[in-house]
């Protein structure tokens, strides 16, 4: 493996994107390479390497899914039970639904629960607190029903956690899973983080300026509610540690049975950039006949990506600082590490030409509970825009991440409800529309997640 052939890609890609810092690591038959580039911090910089913590965000949920799996291997868990045998108290909007959801409906989001409740950094703030609010979380779909992407389930699988083993949801992670694994520095809170190298996210305004983004994880400190679902921070050199496990035999943390269970597809997902479909947790991806796993992270200025391609025994993880280019930075290394150590070529999805009257049809306002996508059209192009509700942002004591501009996107060749987007930062994302028994459009899925329709474009 060439690790100057990495590494020089990995600095004019930084370089490119204007990523103020940069850590990528790759596995592949047993050697570990690392490339990195840029600074920590602009105003304090210290050289990022394999050992610099970012934010995982979203990655963090493949560690609370692996140690479910361990609590199921020991007999103390099982995925097909009902949430309430170990959460009694779980009441959602709806009580049948709150009555239905098994574990496995958690860990491959298909629950029907909305995206994730937003920490205002009030009231009690811990996994308790955050499960005794849940009623307030809209229900999309009923329970089983299709795949929603939602940050709430799994802090709702952290209260699993907890309640089985009796500690509180950060100790029993480090029992169950990052000490035996050897993740020293695959940590919770700002306390853990601070002493050690870390990586300052930053976002770019409107002018192109780069300002540190606040807070520095996904959420303020404090909210110990969003743990499960993004609450990591690691470094390269941990995160291809991880890897590594996944690719093993279980390492007498779980059997390697239930540790590959996970690989296993539980639901499909449709005309998704994030994958195929889900096991448990994991995001399945065909590369070309190869069969992939892997997880994405989003944080405020901050992304993550790891993925790892078990029968050639490779992966690579990618972190970046800096919204929204960290996005596609990451998306370039790996798809040159496919390249470059596997051979596999990733096809980019060709959109159809302009229709009006198809243009038509989806031109609106869409939501979840804190965004709010609008699709537009000026007669010659669709285009597509995301970001917080204005009512969350004014209220937030918080700088909070930017909003996605409107970008261009166009219809894909087959049912005419499948898109890609073709520029900006969500560029080469893909997802598709859900239609009414009469076939009138009634959402639109995006990074796995279901935007219910609330308007037509007058």
């Amino acid at each position: 493996m060439s690790q100057d052939k990495l590494s020089e890609f990995v600095k004019a890609q930084a370089t490119e994107l204007g990523v103020p810092g940069v850590a990528v690591g790759v596995f592949l038959d047993g050697q570990e390479i690392y490339a990195s580039h840029g600074v920590t911090n602009l105003d304090h910089p210290l050289p990022v390497d394999e050992n610099t913590l970012f934010p995982l965000a979203s990655v963090s949920k493949t560690f609370t899914a692996t140690a479910l799996m361990r609590l199921v291997a020991e007999g103390k868990v099982d995925l097909h039970a009902p949430v309430r045998r170990y959460v009694p108290e779980l009441k959602l909007a709806d009580e049948q639904a709150a009555a239905q959801i098994t574990v496995l409906n958690l860990l491959n989001h298909t629950a029907g629960l909305d995206w994730n409740l937003m920490d205002d950094g009030e009231g009690d703030r811990s996994l308790a607190g955050l499960v005794a609010k849940l009623p307030q979380l809209p229900l999309i779909a009923a329970p089983g029903s299709r795949a929603s992407y939602s940050q709430a389930g799994y802090n709702l699988a952290g209260r699993i956690i907890e309640k089985v083993t009796g500690l509180p949801f950060e100790q029993a992670m480090d029992s169950l899973v990052l000490k035996p694994v050897g993740l020293s520095d695959t940590v919770y809170g700002l306390a853990e983080v601070m002493v050690r190298k870390f990586a300052v996210g930053y976002n770019r305004d409107d002018d192109g300026e780069l300002r540190a983004a606040r807070p520095w994880g996904a959420f303020k400190e404090g909210a110990r509610g969003d743990n499960p679902g993004g609450g990591l921070a690691s470094s390269v050199s941990d995160l291809l540690r991880w890897a590594r496990f996944q690719l093993g035999d279980g390492d007498g943390v779980l059997p390697a049975a239930e540790l590959h269970r996970m690989r296993e597809q539980t639901v499909g997902l449709r005309a998704s950039t994030l994958g195929d479909g889900f096991g448990v947790c994991w995001f399945l991806h065909d590369l070309d006949g190869l069969h992939a796993i892997g997880h994405g992270g989003s944080g405020n200025g901050q992304f993550a990506e790891l993925l790892i391609v078990p029968e050639r025994n490779f992966a690579v993880v990618s972190l970046a600082n800096v919204g929204p280019d960290g996005y596609p930075f990451n998306q370039s290394v790996v798809r040159w590490a496919l390249e470059h150590y596997l051979g596999v070529v990733e096809k980019t999805a060709e959109p159809l030409a302009y229709d009006e009257e198809s243009a038509q049809q989806v031109v609106g306002r869409y939501e979840i509970d804190a965004m709010n996508l609008d699709i537009a059209t000026d007669g010659a192009r669709l285009t597509l825009a995301v970001g917080i509700k204005p009512e969350i942002r004014a209220a937030s004591s918080e700088d909070l991440p930017p909003d996605y501009p409107a970008a261009e996107m166009g219809f894909l060749p087959g049912d005419g409800d499948e898109y890609v987007i073709t520029d900006g930062g969500l560029k080469g994302q893909r997802g598709y529309f859900s239609r009414d028994a009469n076939g009138a459009i009634t959402g639109v899925d995006l990074a796995g997640r279901l935007f219910g329709r609330v308007a037509q474009a007058s």
